[in-house]
């Protein structure tokens, strides 16, 4: 079969077709993961009758999904009515190492499907449209509402975490450094990752009780790192009672801008002058996972009221804080580090 020509102007409605069908694709994805057709795939072709009675499904509709997942890139139809893994698709198996399973059922949780149509109103507004919708604010919804939610969005995290520690560990040079706090870190992947790089190195994880309470087995009480790590609780938005060589702030300035500007006074009240700060944040702009970024952006509008900075607004923030912002240099495709001193 021959394919016509398109020319520009019928390209650009083909893709703004695509683009308003977005959710088909979103779910699909969600369907996807839900059902574990990525983790009965290996390394060779398989038929969907053979796939979906391996899944007891009906093979037709089977089809219909893997047909459409392979638009984008995730599976591969081989011929003969059989598909096979993609680059992609790898990364929606559980037992993949850079897996990307829990993210992909996060980002499409029931409450988003109800969340995205009211965007427009929460661009006019300036306000997040989450208590509106379900009564109350979104973190109280997801763990008093939604435990299944919680769950996955605790799996997403960790897994988000664990996996961007490991980039930023290999980023950081700790020459120097004796002493590093680790604050809003949850449960202190990055923590323990750099303690287990650097064996000199001591450390203090700084976030709320419960988070802490739940931290890396490695840090806590017995832990093989628990001599050197010190678990304290607290709001880095009231207080940080730590004094460290480097403070780590990373991903957690997306509240308001009062909520960032606090906890980065709070950070230069207790520092000694000329510490290093480093700030590690998703940006809306100078990076290759703006795609990804600016969507995320979107759903902070309306699900807590917070956003992802570019990289002006995040210095600007640390610059009035008292903060000397040295360089801004990418960790990973995602992730940007914001270097800095305490203005002595």
């Amino acid at each position: 079969m021959t394919t016509a020509p398109v020319n520009p102007t019928a390209q650009a409605a083909m893709r703004l077709r695509e683009l308003v069908f977005g959710a088909a694709c979103a779910a699909a994805v969600r369907a996807a993961a839900r059902l574990g057709v990525a983790d009965l795939l290996d390394e060779t072709p398989v038929s969907v009758t053979d796939l979906a009675a391996r899944l007891d499904i009906e093979p037709r509709q089977l089809r219909r999904l893997l047909r459409a997942l392979t638009c984008y890139g995730l599976f591969a139809e081989t011929g003969d009515d059989q598909f096979e893994h993609t680059e992609m698709s790898r990364l929606l198996r559980e037992d993949a190492p850079n897996s990307l399973r829990h993210i992909a059922l996060w980002c499409t949780e029931p409450w988003t499907w109800e969340a995205w149509p009211k965007l427009d109103e929460a661009v006019r507004s300036g306000r997040n449209v989450f208590p509106e919708l379900f009564g109350k604010e979104f973190f109280d919804y997801l763990h008093t509402d939604a435990g299944d939610s919680a769950k996955v969005f605790d799996k997403a995290m960790t897994t988000s975490s664990r996996q961007s520690a490991k980039d930023f560990a290999e980023y950081l040079d700790l020459t120097g450094i004796d002493s590093v706090a680790d604050i809003g870190g949850g449960q202190g992947h990055v923590l323990a990752s750099l303690l287990e790089k650097h064996p000199a190195l001591h450390g203090t994880l700084l976030d709320l009780p419960k988070v802490v309470a739940g931290a890396d087995p490695r840090l806590q009480e017995g832990g093989a790192f628990s001599a050197r790590a010190r678990l304290v609780p607290g709001d880095c938005r009231i207080e940080i009672p730590v004094r460290a060589d480097l403070y780590i702030i990373k991903n957690i300035l997306e509240w308001d801008d009062d909520s960032t500007r606090r906890t980065l006074a709070n950070v230069v009240a207790v520092a000694r002058p000329g510490a290093r700060v480093v700030v590690v944040e998703n940006l809306v702009d100078n990076s290759p996972s703006m795609r990804f970024t600016t969507a995320m952006d979107l759903m902070l509008m309306l699900n807590v009221g917070g956003a992802k900075h570019s990289e002006e607004s995040m210095v600007q923030l640390m610059e009035e804080a008292g903060l000397d912002v040295v360089a801004v240099r990418p960790v990973n495709p995602y992730l940007h580090a914001f270097e800095a001193t305490v203005r002595g």
